[in-house]
């Protein structure tokens, strides 16, 4: 059952990115057929924009991402022994280098990965992760964050994440455009495409966020898949996801930049299910419990 879910998740996933680009390079012929007429020269600034936030998000994010959740290193098994064991164990078991091992100081359980590739993954727990949970199921939610690094969804995340900022640039160009045209040099463009462009223009940063939440709660699913693939006990993860959603406490130490990193929503928002950054825990339960 899993290995059929993990197909389907990284099918979507496809699906999801090229549709995120397309949007984006959608946008970009938007904001100079508004300005124009001309659609080409849109689509390949808003591909130079988006690929130059890429690059940059990507070479920074790690060790920003550590600081912000003000996480400490783990630097040898003497220090957390169990926690250093089994992400070496799971490491081995995904084939992947062993990750850096952070620990946060806050009560409620979480944890997160980052990295944007396996050579450079790191995980992070919260101490409540450790003193709340048992060891199957801690094993489990690290088992989930071990499944990002190898599956290259910190990667995808910061992606995502560039591309919304190219977005919201676009968005702010394209109606600097529009007014301070004022609605001037429009005879040569066709009324109903016009409109189109200026909606495009306008919904941009909405459509950006929706798309990037997409992407995140996509991979969650892919990510507890594989960490079923990995520990062979979905009952484990199934329970340790219920008990991290039971508790009302948010990790104070979290960002609401951060927080679709995290295994289970850090900030403990009752946020509608469009524009939440989580899948819904029950329906994440529902497919453990079926594999």
């Amino acid at each position: 059952m899993f290995y059929t879910q993990i197909a389907r998740n990284k099918r979507n996933t496809v699906f999801l990115v090229c549709l995120f680009i397309i949007i984006v390079l959608g946008i970009g012929s938007a904001v100079t057929y508004v300005r124009a007429g001309d659609y080409i020269s849109g689509a390949i600034f808003a591909g130079a924009i988006a690929t130059v936030y890429t690059i940059f998000m990507i070479t920074t994010s790690t060790n920003v991402v550590m600081r912000m959740n003000h996480a400490r290193e783990i630097t040898s098994s003497t220090d957390q022994a169990f926690l250093w064991h089994t992400v070496e164990g799971l490491s081995i078991a995904a084939r992947i280098p062993m990750p850096r091992i952070y620990i946060i100081d806050d009560p409620s359980p979480n944890a997160f990965a980052t990295g944007i590739s396996p050579k450079s993954g790191a995980v992070a727990v919260t101490t409540g992760l450790m003193n709340r949970l048992n060891r199957e199921e801690i094993e489990g939610v690290l088992a989930h964050e071990v499944a990002h690094i190898r599956n290259y969804d910190i990667r995808l995340s910061t992606i995502a994440v560039a591309l919304v900022s190219a977005i919201a640039i676009l968005s702010d160009i394209g109606m600097r455009f529009f007014i301070f045209s004022g609605g001037r040099n429009n005879n040569n463009k066709h009324p109903l495409i016009m409109i189109i462009a200026l909606l495009l223009v306008l919904l941009a940063p909405i459509i950006a966020v929706v798309m990037q939440l997409a992407i995140s709660r996509n991979r969650e699913y892919l990510a507890d898949a594989s960490a079923v693939e990995l520990t062979r006990n979905p009952e484990a993860l199934a329970t340790a996801l219920e008990r991290i959603t039971d508790t009302h406490t948010p990790v104070e130490e979290a960002s609401s930049s951060t927080a679709s990193l995290y295994f289970a929503d850090p900030l403990k928002k009752k946020a509608a299910s469009l524009f939440s950054t989580h899948p819904p825990a029950d329906e994440r339960v529902r497919r453990l419990r079926q594999m």
